[in-house]
């Protein structure tokens, strides 16, 4: 890696049309799980002007072939995300109580649901729970920030929290849901000394001047939020840089879940496997199991095996066991990679269904997710570190 680089990470804010999408699918996947803690979850949602269109396969267990609106309210559902998010405002084109809603949700496959159940099946070369589907699952931490994530992912999150705080909070009238932040950080000897540039985009009324904008956000935002050690004199701030945003949201383009992969992750600096998360219940182990990647590479840092540590696991549709699992520290371990890898496969356990228990996964927290990274958050079950003193002594 070179001594000296910028690197750049971006956030979006809750009303963004792909984020307004990702808090649709999650608030099903939630109301899902209240009902019942073994449903089955693929939720898509796609939003556009006037229009939401949900799309995927549901299965209740305990309704068994009963239609999903008799014991969910769908349309409920959808509007009370909107309205959380902020839209509702007289002119909003994209309206919680005005939005048409297209409901093309059905029952999983059978052909995925005899992979995924732990059960027998013909042609299924064991009878334990599967993963849902194929595919490659990363998790990352380092010593950067407090919550042991890369720095430009975080402040770009932390500038996108206090936009919505803001804005929910009243003080500001011209403020609307629709919003992306950028940082670009500096670093020299691998290590962030300042910051090169901020991009804050956000909707508005029409009725304020770029000025105000401006000025607003660089002293009320940007300086609340980044340290003062990493402002200098050479920052630039860029300020909602086309002059104008007043249409936005679903109104000014179209929003698809799981369009923003990076944002919910590491900010590009971490690798991903390009599976989303969003909608998908914890059988689907491209949510699962990049939280358990994420939850053991943290781990590895905390207990000062390793600085930076990045995890790779795959796995097979159907199949229980990962088909492999890789430890990199990027040169920072404090013991071979290939001896913590062995401390992780013992502590640790991969399966599906291990995943699932060790992380508690069955009950509906997926909405407190969505927004401004499912990684860096106190409360979530992946960023404990309470196997420090287990991997430790699995090293020694």
């Amino acid at each position: 890696m070179a001594k000296s680089f910028v690197f750049s990470s971006e956030s979006v804010g809750e009303g963004h049309p792909d984020k307004v999408a990702d808090l649709i699918s999650d608030s099903v996947l939630d109301a899902c799980l209240a009902q019942d803690r073994s449903s089955r979850v693929a939720c898509e949602t796609m939003v556009k002007s006037n229009m939401v269109i949900l799309a995927g396969e549901i299965t209740i267990p305990r309704i068994g072939q009963r239609p999903i609106d008799t014991v969910l309210n769908v349309g409920a559902i959808v509007r009370a995300a909107i309205r959380e998010i902020g839209y509702i405002n007289d002119d909003d084109v994209f309206h919680a109580d005005k939005v048409f809603i297209n409901n093309y949700l059905t029952t999983q496959s059978p052909d995925i649901a005899q992979g995924v159940d732990a059960k027998k099946a013909k042609g299924k070369k064991t009878a334990e729970q599967g993963a849902g589907d194929q595919g490659l699952m990363f998790g990352y931490a380092c010593t950067e920030t407090p919550e042991l994530m890369p720095t430009p992912v975080m402040f770009a999150h932390r500038l996108g929290r206090k936009l919505t705080q803001i804005r929910k909070s009243g003080k500001v009238g011209w403020l609307r849901p629709d919003a992306k932040s950028q940082v670009s950080v500096r670093y020299e000897n691998d290590r962030p000394v300042s910051v090169e540039n901020v991009v804050i985009s956000t909707q508005h009324t029409a009725d304020v001047s770029h000025a105000e904008i401006e000025r607003y956000l660089i002293e009320n935002v940007i300086r609340k939020v980044i340290p003062a050690r990493m402002l200098t004199k050479k920052t630039e701030y860029l300020i909602n840089p086309t002059g104008r945003f007043v249409i936005g949201g679903p109104q000014g383009d179209s929003g698809l879940t799981g369009r923003k992969i990076i944002v919910d992750t590491y900010g590009g600096w971490g690798r991903h496997g390009g599976g989303a998360f969003s909608g998908k219940d914890p059988s689907k182990v491209d949510r699962s199991a990049a939280y358990m990647c994420r939850w053991v590479a943290k781990n590895i840092v905390a207990s000062g095996l390793a600085d930076i540590a990045e995890l790779q696991v795959a796995y097979a549709i159907g199949h229980p066991e990962p088909v492999s699992v890789y430890v990199d520290t990027m040169g920072t371990g404090k013991v071979r990679d290939e001896k913590i890898a062995r401390a992780v496969t013992k502590v640790f356990g991969f399966k599906p269904a291990d995943i699932i228990r060790q992380l508690n996964l069955l009950r509906p927290i997926y909405r407190q997710t969505t927004n401004y990274g499912h990684f860096g958050k106190a409360g979530l079950p992946w960023e404990l570190t309470n196997k420090v003193a287990a991997l430790r002594a699995a090293v020694h």
